[in-house]
């Protein structure tokens, strides 16, 4: 791999974490072309009534570790939006962290295909809770600037 592409990953890694996503504790772990992986160690304020996991953040951490994988395969000047995602959520997540293996299966210049798959960590076992299918836009910055 070049030493340009391990700088943008290594980049990538770093800006994953910022905003919204800094103030939930959710981190990258692993970043390569069309693959990102993320983790979050859950806390008291990331579970619902029941103590389990509450699906929003479950939710969360797919779509962006998604948009994420899909970041390394477009163009530096280009931006994800997300365009549309689905959530099946298999069964409740307890445990104390949370592993999600984003990855893109369809790449393209203007949209992008990906899926997510987020584990719960009981013991030593990832157990599967949630899987997530996700359509991404790849958007010049420059015409973001114009929307706003």
């Amino acid at each position: 791999m070049s030493p340009e592409k391990m700088d943008r990953f290594s980049r990538l890694a770093r800006d994953f974490s910022q905003g919204f996503i800094s103030y939930c504790g959710m981190t990258a772990s692993r970043v390569e072309s069309g693959l990102l992986e993320a983790r979050l160690v859950v806390q008291p304020h990331h579970r619902q009534q029941d103590g389990f996991v509450h699906a929003g953040v479950m939710a969360t951490l797919a779509d962006h570790a998604a948009g994420y994988a899909a970041y390394t395969m477009v163009p530096e000047d280009h931006r994800i939006l997300t365009i549309e995602f689905k959530v099946n959520f298999m069964r409740p997540a307890f445990g104390e962290e949370l592993t999600c293996r984003a990855r893109v299966l369809k790449p393209g210049k203007k949209v992008l295909v990906c899926e997510a798959d987020v584990f719960d960590l009981r013991g030593e076992n990832l157990v599967l809770v949630a899987k997530n299918l996700t359509t991404m836009a790849s958007v010049p910055i420059n015409d973001l600037e114009n929307d706003r």
